[in-house]
């Protein structure tokens, strides 16, 4: 491991987005030089594995990517030769989000890639949040996608999960057989509106000022959820879990990839960084709106977050099929995950799919 020199501590510290920060980030980058920092290149974060020891319902081994100088940890299960399903998670969680999914599909036969998104879970993290992009994003999991030659694969995303994926499906068509999206967008603008939406919502978010939690749980709305994330100093991860959807009993397994707040980048600017791609998911767009495959509309209806934005998905994709998810609310993989697995089960083998199921038709 390199050490960095106290000047360079002291300019990252300097380089934080607010000021009231940089003290605070010089006191945990100074513990860097006490060999308590596990950076395996100058910027870039790796969590131990001692953190992922003994995770409850999930056995999975790690299989790893190397792209450039980040490592990509992805779950990989089922049969080599199963068709594929490829599920992408949203922030601040990752791949344990799908640990109820994952048995429901490798028991019918299919294989399961199951990503962690550069920042999260055992995948590297980079320290600084200027690093973190939408492309970026995009660009890291193509080259998963390409990495693992995946064809005929049916893609599943919620979240951020959607927004990225979405794009790798609008990028490598001819790879995804079907798509499934649940709590998720793909804000889009052509015009004045494209070039000037980003501008407008950046000034929204600091128009809407720093909130405290319990601000935030009184009113949670999508505007209120990036001003929180993007202003407070920590990123209560475990505690965000539990008030959108999380099982109490494993908050801990969400907090496991953050060792401390310098591990957060990516959880505290991805929400800020949304609509940052307007005019180029418009361009999106213009391949889902000619889209002859399978397509799923999955949504709950009882997201704050995201409540509406299937709207979107059933006028501009052709054909779609939709089906309310009744109990759940953002996270719909840990409400309703093994009810979601079956129902895209059955959307895959081309069975009648119900106009809504609810969280407790089978165990959560």
């Amino acid at each position: 491991m390199t050490t960095p020199s106290f000047a360079t501590l002291v300019v990252r510290a300097a380089r934080c987005r607010h000021a009231g920060k940089g003290v605070l980030a010089l006191v945990a980058l100074l513990c860097t030089c006490l060999g308590q920092a596990e950076e395996v290149r100058p910027g870039v974060l790796r969590t131990p594995e001692a953190r992922f020891a003994d995770l409850e319902d999930f056995p999975y081994a790690p299989n790893y990517l190397q792209v450039g100088d980040i490592r990509l940890h992805y779950v990989d299960e089922g049969p080599d030769d199963g068709e594929t399903v490829l599920l992408i998670h949203g922030e601040p969680t990752w791949s344990y989000l799908f640990r109820k999914m994952i048995p429901e599909f490798t028991a019918a036969g299919y294989r399961v890639v199951a990503p962690d998104l550069v920042g999260f879970g055992r995948s590297d993290k980079f320290v600084d949040e200027d690093a973190y992009s939408y492309p970026m994003q995009v660009e890291y999991m193509l080259a998963l996608t390409r990495a693992l030659d995946l064809s005929e694969a049916t893609f599943f995303g919620q979240d951020w999960g959607g927004l990225i994926g979405l794009r790798v499906v609008a990028t490598e068509p001819d790879r995804f057989a079907r798509v499934v999206v649940s709590n998720t967008a793909l804000p889009a603008a052509t015009g004045i509106q494209g070039w000037v939406g980003y501008p407008l919502f950046k000034l929204a978010v600091w128009w809407e000022g720093e909130l405290t939690f319990e601000e935030l749980v009184s009113n949670i709305t999508f505007p209120r959820w990036v001003a929180y994330s993007y202003h407070v100093d920590d990123l209560p991860i475990g505690r965000l879990m539990a008030t959108m959807g999380g099982d109490e009993a494993v908050l801990a397994a969400y907090e496991a990839p953050f060792p401390d707040r310098r591990y957060k980048a990516a959880a505290q600017i991805m929400p800020y960084l949304v609509p940052s791609q307007l005019r180029e998911n418009e361009q999106a767009w213009a391949v889902l709106e000619n889209w002859d495959k399978p397509f799923l509309v999955a949504f709950t209806d009882e997201d704050p977050i995201t409540r509406g934005r299937e709207a979107d998905f059933l006028s501009r994709v052709p054909r779609p099929q939709n089906v309310t998810i009744r109990g759940a609310g953002h996270f719909v993989q840990e409400d309703a995950g093994r009810r979601l697995a079956k129902l895209i089960v059955d959307f895959m083998q081309g069975r009648k799919l119900p106009a809504q199921i609810h969280a407790d038709d089978v165990a959560r």
